[in-house]
């Protein structure tokens, strides 16, 4: 019985060896998957778990640098930068992203920061890297955004620098603006990202590489919302460099209040150098609304405006230069000798050519007039006659060689060329000959030729120096940060004109006359203790009927002529040169030249001119005879 228990106690006892292998191998199995998993996550994925721990954890800020300022010639600053808030986000940062947009919205008064967030993930934004939703805050935006700082995950309080335009809209075309950098512009340029500034317009375009300066960077430890902890490594940004302009400040305020608000626009160049002493044109606008972001209304109010105040038509303004054109005609005819200084020509107040009749401005005529009393007179008929002796292409090589119709070379975007007409400029632009009574209308500055301000300043400058034609410069060094010189802009000579002195002599003279003789057309811009040399211009925007003179003041404001006056001071040694248009304000002696006469007085202000002579004696040697006072 004892043997018979045993054995029924034995049978019932549970076999633990398939047990104990079966747990053994599941076992084995699991930790397989576990070492397996372990191995593909600390060995394969190990560095990319680590970037993005780290990331999650450790957060690289870049510093943009600060750009570079912008002195005029005596130094004195016309561009900064001023610190500028800004509300940023982390979207990854966020555990309920809607939640925090639309608490953020409420608490800044703004819209549409989602969209800005889905933009930037549109352009491929890197995980953790922020994004900027509101820029410009004010200071009640600020306080608000801190003291809510706990119930905004991942939203961060950013300071970057913001470029600032010191006397808002003064030189505003000359020193250009600043902008978001575009689609386009990072496509071409790999060193910018999203949100950095760049350069669109004027100086802050064409000196971007100059100004730019080095992005730097801030390595921080966050918290699981993003909030920052502490600094854990730096790297210091480089400022860029800072300009150092050709233009005088107080030069370029009375150039611009001189215009007023009228249309226009004045350069003024050092004739020795081809620097910029001031360049304004009106209307203008203020570049400070680029750099704090403007708005899609401000843009289209802007670009839609009929005054087209972007415009900058120093350079861009391209218009028919009137009787400043009778200079280029002197110097050709006398050089080419197609007629002497005592060449003269009858006027009776017009000439027939073909079935058409050219009149000139003054209706009863000069009488037999010579050159010199042509240039002060600006007698029309006399130079109809020049221009038929020259020939258009004669003139058309002395007017390009003296700077017209061609770009001046100066260091700014969209300079337009204008035009200087000639039998093959016709040809080639039309597919037509040219018929000589359209000399005519060139040889008085009308027609199809078109110049621009600056090239009429840069002809003045040529004339007063004696033939040297400069490139026009308004950067004259480049400085460190510490004010040591970078680089300097020595002047660029862009060609020699070798003109018979004599012949300069008796253009020189003429161009006294015009302001300082009593018949002159420009008595408006006669100066008491300096010798001004000044050529008044007309230029017509619609073409009379024939035989008809239309009173100016009848005509609607856009229809009527534009005023021009170039001049050089002091006659015989000259220091500055301008070109001023004033548009639809009808004779270039009483519109531009009261211009062109503050911005001498100012300038001869700010630098005394040695041996100083009495206006009186000049206009003594510059007439033979007195007739009244003329106005062109």
């Amino acid at each position: 019985m004892k043997r018979f228990a045993l054995r029924e106690r034995t049978r019932g006892t549970p076999r633990l060896g398939p047990r104990i292998a079966a747990l053994g191998t599941m076992i084995f199995i699991v930790l397989g998957i576990v070492a397996g998993r372990l191995y593909f996550l600390q060995i394969i994925k190990h560095r990319d778990l680590a970037q993005m721990a780290d990331r999650n954890r450790i957060r690289i800020l870049r510093l943009p640098a600060l750009r570079g300022l912008v002195f005029d010639r005596r130094h004195r600053p016309l561009v900064d930068t001023k610190p500028s808030f800004e509300a940023a986000i982390v979207p990854e940062d966020s555990p309920n992203l809607p939640v925090t947009i639309a608490h953020l919205q409420k608490l800044l008064g703004v819209e549409g920061l989602e969209k800005k967030i889905d933009d930037a993930d549109d352009q491929g934004r890197p995980d953790f890297e922020p994004v900027i939703v509101a820029e410009h805050l004010d200071w009640p935006q600020v306080v608000a955004l801190e003291s809510h700082q706990l119930e905004l995950p991942g939203v961060n309080l950013q300071v970057s620098p913001q470029r600032h335009y010191l006397y808002d809209s003064l030189a505003a075309h000359l020193l250009g603006y600043v902008g978001e950098v575009s689609l386009k512009d990072l496509d071409r340029l790999p060193d910018y990202r999203m949100g950095d500034e760049i350069g669109k317009f004027g100086l802050e375009r064409s000196l971007e590489s100059t100004l730019r300066g080095d992005s730097g960077g801030q390595e921080i430890e966050v918290d699981a919302v993003g909030r920052r902890l502490r600094l854990l490594r730096e790297i210091p940004e480089r400022p860029g460099d800072s300009i150092v302009m050709t233009i005088d400040l107080d030069l370029q305020r009375t150039a611009e209040a001189a215009i007023g608000d009228r249309t226009g626009a004045l350069v003024a160049v050092d004739p020795n150098t081809g620097y910029i002493l001031a360049m304004a044109s009106k209307p203008a606008f203020d570049p400070n609304i680029f750099a704090e972001g403007i708005s899609s209304a401000a843009w289209r109010e802007l670009a839609t405006d009929p005054n087209h105040p972007l415009e900058n038509r120093a350079i861009q303004g391209t218009y028919p230069p009137g009787s400043t054109f009778k200079i280029v005609d002197s110097i050709a005819a006398l050089m080419d000798r197609a007629i002497t200084m005592d060449t003269s020509f009858f006027c009776p107040g017009g000439i027939w050519f073909g079935n058409r009749e050219y009149r000139c401005w003054r209706k009863q005529g000069h009488g037999h007039i010579e050159l010199h009393r042509a240039i002060v007179e600006s007698c029309d008929v006399f130079f109809y006659d020049v221009g038929e002796h020259l020939g258009v292409d004669r003139i058309a090589a002395w007017a390009h060689a003296l700077g017209l119709g061609r770009k001046s070379g100066i260091e700014l975007s969209n300079e337009r060329a204008g035009v200087i007409p000639s039998t093959e400029w016709k040809e080639r632009r039309f597919h037509q000959r040219w018929y000589p009574a359209e000399t005519l209308s060139v040889a008085i500055g009308q027609g199809y030729v078109a110049v621009t301000p600056l090239q009429l300043a840069m002809m003045a400058a040529t004339v007063a120096n004696g033939g040297t034609l400069y490139q026009p410069q308004f950067v004259r060094e480049v400085d460190a940060l510490d004010g040591a010189v970078v680089k300097q802009f020595p002047p660029i000579v862009r060609g020699e004109l070798h003109i018979d002195p004599k012949v300069l002599d008796e253009v020189r003279d003429g161009m006294i006359g015009v302001v300082n003789a009593p018949d002159g057309t420009a008595h408006a811009a006669r100066l008491d203790n300096i010798i001004v040399a000044g050529k008044t211009g007309t230029a017509q925007v619609v073409k009379e009927a024939q035989g008809v003179r239309t009173k100016e003041t009848a005509l609607p404001m856009k229809y009527r002529d534009h005023g021009w006056f170039i001049a050089f001071a002091p006659a015989d040694h000259p220091k500055i040169a301008i070109a001023c248009i004033i548009e639809h304000s009808g004779h270039g002696g009483s519109s531009a030249g009261p211009v062109v006469k503050q911005v001498m007085e100012k300038y001869f202000e700010l630098y005394p001119a040695q041996n100083a002579q009495p206006a009186a004696s000049a206009a003594e040697r510059a007439v033979s005879e007195h007739v009244e006072p003329l106005d062109e």
